[in-house]
């Protein structure tokens, strides 16, 4: 079947079809009023969403990350908070305390910033190990106990968290099986000369507001449109859309076989778990979706797999004293399960 068929704009299209389509769309050109480029990065949002898998963003700072997901909650009338995570964060200022009503001689629970529907773990590898277990447990299971209370966190609930590659002092890095929980690691890139010259040009129109008796120079989050495209019904049809999209048994073969391999390569210490295939096979589905298909392509698979497996495994010592890198190796195995140069060059 063609990569190019596309599955809304067929007449077979049923009135949902159409639906979710033309939401993605809106929630794209939304995006796209404030945030220039980034289309991989809201295609990976927009799979985290529908899937409701949690998403690690790895670069440097300045690429819009804030930004983009403030704009995105804003695009479906959702919730949005941000934790700056530093080394004397505790656990409570995230998940929340019980402070004690001295009228009324009782404890009440302060829910944290947590409870939200999209949380922005902003540097999470400068908290503590204890900080980063406490977010991590509440990604897994869904749910945060304050005290002797037991809380359910909303739905959806989607963490995106990120890391600055570059800068490790006073850092603490994440260990594997946390590493483990975020379906997605994206790694962004620098914009390309065409995007960063509309961001500069798009920058000096901002202009400046008036407040009492001065002014304040505009950002981008000033001129943001705050009106939602969508609803959280429509990001409800999409997650049921996206259980519906069709996965051959050609294409779960694939996937075991490339997770497989993963744990058996000379060149790897540390293979994918069973939460690696999950994950391949639900953001599968979601680009399928977002791309007007109901069926999922060997493409999705390929474009996909850097984002899923790279943060799951790890290479033993005489790989890494070879020079080789975890990204070379893996996509010498898309290679031979038929992954073609123009979509690993997609893919990185």
């Amino acid at each position: 079947m063609s990569t190019n068929t596309t599955y809304a704009n067929q007449e077979t299209a049923s009135p949902e079809v159409l639906k979710n389509t033309q939401f993605i769309q809106d929630v794209r050109d939304q995006v796209a009023t404030v945030v220039v480029g980034q289309d991989e990065v809201v295609e990976r949002l927009l799979i985290s969403l529908f899937t409701g898998g949690h998403l690690l963003l790895q670069g440097v700072p300045g690429l819009a990350k804030t930004l983009l997901v403030s704009v995105l909650s804003k695009s479906i009338d959702l919730d949005f908070s941000r934790i700056q995570f530093t080394i004397d964060l505790l656990p409570s200022d995230i998940l929340g305390s019980q402070i004690l009503d001295q009228k009324k001689n009782e404890f009440i629970t302060r829910t944290g910033p947590i409870f939200t529907n999209l949380l922005l773990a902003d540097e999470i590898n400068r908290a503590a190990p204890k900080v980063q277990g406490a977010l991590l447990e509440a990604m897994q299971e869904r749910k945060v106990t304050i005290g002797n209370e037991t809380l359910s966190l909303p739905a959806p609930f989607l963490v995106i968290a990120t890391q600055n590659p570059i800068e490790q002092a006073g850092t603490f890095e994440l260990p594997e099986a946390q590493l483990d929980r975020f379906m997605l690691c994206h790694r962004l890139e620098y914009p390309l000369s065409g995007e960063e010259r509309e961001i500069l040009k798009r920058n000096m129109a901002l202009g400046i507001r008036k407040e009492d008796r001065g002014a304040v120079v505009n950002t981008e989050f000033d001129v943001m449109d705050h009106r939602p495209v969508g609803t959280p019904e429509d990001l409800v049809n999409c997650m049921q859309a996206v259980n519906e999209i069709h996965v051959s048994d050609t294409f779960l073969e694939h996937v075991i076989e490339i997770v497989k391999r993963t744990r058996n390569h000379p060149n790897i210490e540390l293979g994918c778990s069973p939460r690696a295939g999950i994950a391949l096979i639900k953001a599968s589905r979601a680009r399928a979706l977002i791309n007007g298909r109901n069926y999922v392509i060997p493409e999705d698979l390929f474009v996909l797999a850097e984002d899923v497996i790279l943060h799951r495994i790890r290479l033993n010592y005489e790989a890494l004293a070879d020079g080789l890198t975890g990204k070379g190796v893996l996509q010498d195995m898309l290679r031979d399960l038929g992954a073609t140069p123009s979509v690993i060059s997609q893919e990185s």
